[in-house]
């Protein structure tokens, strides 16, 4: 397995570390549910320096970058950054990324930690006939990502740059303490939050530095739960190669503009959609089935029991008939059938109501 440059501080902290995409990452510190609430309700501190870094450089960046991914990097100011996804030319999805515009001709692309060499080689098949250098640079960055209702404050204490007045999607030069680094409003987990671009020898005094500041170390289970709770996807399981992203709660993310695959996107049709699920009982999980009066209509994608709202939570791939919202289905759990109601997501804004 590889590991982060910050596998040492995930021993030193107790970490249980697992295998994840080929790496050797913290599932967890303390408890999954702990890890959790710290971020919901102050902030917690993720490693995420398995993630792929690609910059997109050069006259026809933006160009390049409008025909290899569905939003419309024409869109984005320097400084300023947006979720898109790269589809393929069969009506799905090679990866869902994040682009950031750091320049007038440079791009910052993060890609999904599995699908590194996949996107890379993707990437470049299309580049050619473009005036456009790509730079493949995940081992040149550590990437920590801080995050919850108090990140911000905790961040302020080390940063050069005031933090007030950067808007979420917004990415910036600053330095930590003297460290160079570069920060991004953006996050996995539905809540404020700061991801931290740094040179990889920089990342532990970096972390020290946040921990020892009262922040909780958190890993893949917390990640996983908050993402679910935020309704965002994970590639590999709500998304793949034949994923049509016409059919889930994400199809915003297509502008009606050129780009590779078009055709085969706009001719899929939906015979399922990606729903949100929600349970009084039971706790769903990922390939339990899903039935509409004893008929088999779908299964989960991904499930959870919500720390936050106390009940159980799924993704779920469901026969597009009973994929509006308020439609009862059940969901076989260990041979039983429970009730769950299709909603809306993302399910923590249900936790205010």
């Amino acid at each position: 397995m590889k590991k982060t440059p910050l596998y040492d501080e995930h021993l030193r902290l107790g970490g249980k570390v697992v295998e994840f995409a080929g790496w050797a990452l913290p599932v967890q510190y303390t408890s999954i549910t702990k890890e959790h609430l710290a971020v919901r309700e102050a902030a917690g501190l993720f490693d995420v320096s398995h993630m792929g870094e690609f910059f997109v450089r050069g006259k026809e960046a933006l160009e390049f970058l409008r025909w290899v991914a569905l939003n419309d990097a024409a869109r984005l100011k320097v400084g300023r950054a947006q979720y898109s996804m790269l589809p393929n030319d069969k009506g799905g999805v090679v990866d869902d990324i994040y682009v950031y515009r750091l320049s007038e001709g440079e791009y910052l692309m993060v890609v999904n930690a599995a699908n590194v060499s996949k996107d890379w080689k993707h990437l470049g098949k299309l580049a050619q006939g473009f005036d456009v250098d790509l730079v493949n640079a995940s081992d040149d960055w550590a990437l920590l990502a801080l995050q919850g209702p108090r990140a911000a404050e905790t961040l302020q204490v080390f940063i050069d740059v005031e933090l007030s007045s950067k808007r979420k999607n917004s990415t910036f030069t600053a330095e930590f303490a003297g460290l160079p680094v570069r920060l991004a409003r953006t996050g996995y987990t539905g809540e404020d939050g700061f991801e931290i671009f740094c040179a990889p020898e920089d990342s532990s005094r970096i972390w020290r530095s946040l921990i020892d500041a009262g922040v909780t170390p958190a890993g893949l289970g917390a990640r996983d739960t908050l993402r679910l709770e935020a309704g965002f996807p994970l590639y590999g399981h709500e998304l793949r190669d034949d994923t049509n992203p016409k059919c889930t709660h994400l199809s915003w993310v297509i502008k009606n503009k050129p780009y590779y695959g078009r055709e085969a996107i706009d001719a899929g049709s939906c015979r399922q959609r990606l729903v949100g699920l929600l349970l009084e009982r039971g706790i769903p999980r990922e390939g339990y089935t899903v039935f509409a009066e004893d008929k088999e209509i779908g299964m989960v994608s991904s499930g959870t029991q919500s720390p936050v709202l106390k009940r159980g939570i799924a993704l779920a791939w469901l026969d597009s008939p009973h994929a509006e919202p308020g439609e009862e289905v059940m969901v076989e759990i260990r041979s039983r059938l429970y009730p769950a109601k299709v909603v809306k997501t993302p399910f923590v804004e249900l936790a205010k109501k």
